[in-house]
């Protein structure tokens, strides 16, 4: 409904009832111990029709300021796991519970230690660029446009994704530029290229951020200015104010700004390491497991008979 015109949300708002009623259907057929609303509208008539058949509910909110689905169904929720240690909602505190973003488990397994200049595999300063699965057309411009003002290109290796439209103008100025790059449209073991990367430089959406910090890397955020309510300026402003990555506005943003800050960090290992640390304090690896633990608790307090352990296996 948000941000369609009048018209189309006086049909949206006429197709609720139906969806519930649907919902209420899929419910009783399905009859499940908990209803889990990941914030989408399509979770909006789902958690509606569980909390009329008085099942358990639990929220998931990925950013600092929740959509405008978890905020109307936050008064019917029983828990609300939230991804950052303080969100912009005005939620009931007795069922916030600060878990983290859950993450894939190849994610998970990469935490360990921050790279530091010297110890990729490469031997090189190494640039991880993402700009998620589709690529981010601004970020890839702007650090093609850095390549010519790193100085010695031998001091450098990138990996960089591009997404689809821009692949092959990226290789092609990688080549030209002398710059060592390992470039792809998707990288399907992100794990791996994280890894290996010193920096980071990317956009601010929940999950990107929730991967930095729980692997402890340190970053350059520039948050899409076009997210919805502007969430992933305040999800790059947690890490900044945190000390645990630096911030571009994409008005801002330029080769010049681009190359000047890759240089900075090249050469100032202790400041790298120090974004590092602080991003890691913030991650939260053991996010799935907290929210399944707490959801186990949920359910045995509120459906008599059922166990608050996980099954085995």
């Amino acid at each position: 409904m948000k941000g369609r015109g009048p018209w189309n949300q006086l049909r949206g708002l006429c197709r609720l009832p139906v969806s519930i009623v649907q919902s209420l259907l899929r419910l009783r057929a399905f009859r499940p111990h908990l209803v889990i609303g990941r914030g989408s509208y399509s979770a909006g008539p789902v958690v509606m029709a569980a909390w009329l058949r008085r099942i358990p509910v639990a929220l998931c909110e990925q950013n600092v300021l929740p959509g405008v689905t978890n905020r109307v169904l936050a008064r019917l929720a029983d828990r609300i796991f939230t991804s950052f240690d303080r969100t912009e909602a005005g939620f009931n505190a007795a069922k916030v519970y600060w878990t983290g973003n859950p993450l894939r488990r190849q994610i998970v397994e990469k935490r360990a230690r921050p790279a530091l200049p010297g110890t990729a595999p490469t031997g090189r300063f190494t640039v991880l660029v993402i700009g998620g699965s589709q690529g981010a057309h601004r970020i890839n411009t702007a650090v093609v446009e850095a390549l010519d003002g790193l100085g010695d290109p031998a001091e450098f290796f990138f990996i960089h994704q591009t997404g689809g439209a821009d692949e092959a103008m990226v290789a092609e100025a990688y080549r030209r530029s002398g710059v060592a790059a390992r470039v792809q449209a998707f990288f399907e073991d992100m794990a791996a290229q994280y890894e290996q990367a010193h920096l980071v430089i990317c956009r601010a959406g929940a999950t990107t951020v929730a991967e930095i910090s729980a692997l402890g890397k340190a970053s350059v955020l520039i948050p899409y200015p076009h997210a919805a309510d502007g969430h992933q300026h305040l999800n790059a402003r947690r890490l900044a104010d945190a000390g645990a990555a630096e911030i571009i506005d994409e008005r801002e943003l330029n080769g010049e700004r681009i190359a000047a800050r890759i240089g900075f960090y090249a050469s100032h290992p202790e400041v790298l390491a120090g974004l590092a640390l602080q991003a890691a304090r913030l991650g939260k690896p053991d996010a799935a497991q907290r929210i399944v633990d707490e959801c186990y608790r949920l359910v045995a307090t509120r459906i008599p008979g059922q166990r608050a352990n996980r099954p085995t296996g």
